[in-house]
């Protein structure tokens, strides 16, 4: 593959978990990957260029399409994958949870989505995935998470919207709304027996990163699908 040619994605919250599957995915698919995280390791992969910042910030999504089209010069995917998830009564937010929360989950993909649209419309198309969460439709009272649901509600939500505005300009824009997954901030051991018990879904285990990836990979390999919410939660949403 020639570098002309070489596709390019670009990966929030990249350095571990379910973004760091992502962009390894990307890889073996011979792309070459921008990751970003708040910290995150320069990569001795010259395939993979590092952005650290905070995704909530304005300048930090500029910063990562100017860095990312400098080195590949193009932009075919982005994957908002960068999220803050906690739980809490919905009365005990704080105002510094709300701004963690939303920046993040909100803010993040609002900058870098609007500044690398205009870079896919000029290259004649892309594809934009954002990563929900089942929370978003399926609530648990045991771990209340209303902000969560909130921006990760809104993200499923925009997806659709863009999907259809964009369509026209061949941009797609899909999403996948995972269930509980193992990665490192939520190892097995994390979960109590009775917590363990109440998240297992149907299929009887945990997500994991790999589940994920396969569904972002899906999407990117699926090019008549957009406005697609992929529900990655071991048959979660169809009951229990």
């Amino acid at each position: 593959m020639s570098e002309a040619s070489r596709k390019v994605a670009i990966v929030t919250g990249g350095s571990q978990g379910i973004g760091a599957g992502v962009v390894d995915g990307y890889r073996q698919w011979g792309w070459a990957v921008v990751a970003n995280a708040l910290t995150i390791k320069p990569s001795q992969d010259l395939d993979i260029l590092t952005v650290e910042g905070d995704i909530s910030e304005q300048a930090t999504a500029d910063r990562i399409v100017d860095e990312a089209l400098d080195r590949f010069g193009r932009i075919d995917t982005l994957v908002n994958n960068a999220g803050v998830f906690f739980s809490k009564p919905f009365t005990e937010y704080t105002a510094k949870d709300y701004a963690l929360i939303t920046g993040v989950n909100l803010g993040g993909f609002f900058w870098l989505t609007q500044r690398v649209i205009p870079e896919m419309v000029r290259q004649g198309g892309g594809h934009v995935v954002n990563v929900s969460a089942s929370v978003a439709q399926h609530a648990n009272s045991a771990s209340p998470s209303a902000l969560t649901a909130l921006t990760k509600g809104g993200l499923a939500a925009v997806t659709k919207a863009l999907a259809v505005e964009y369509a026209p300009k061949g941009i797609r824009v899909n999403a996948v709304s995972p269930g509980v997954t193992q990665t490192p901030l939520a190892p097995l051991e994390s979960f109590t027996p009775e917590e363990l018990a109440a998240a297992l879904p149907p299929l009887g285990r945990l997500g994991q990163v790999s589940d994920v990836v396969g569904g972002i990979l899906y999407l990117e390999s699926a090019p008549y699908v957009t406005g697609e919410i992929l529900h990655i939660d071991g048959g979660r949403l169809a009951g229990h």
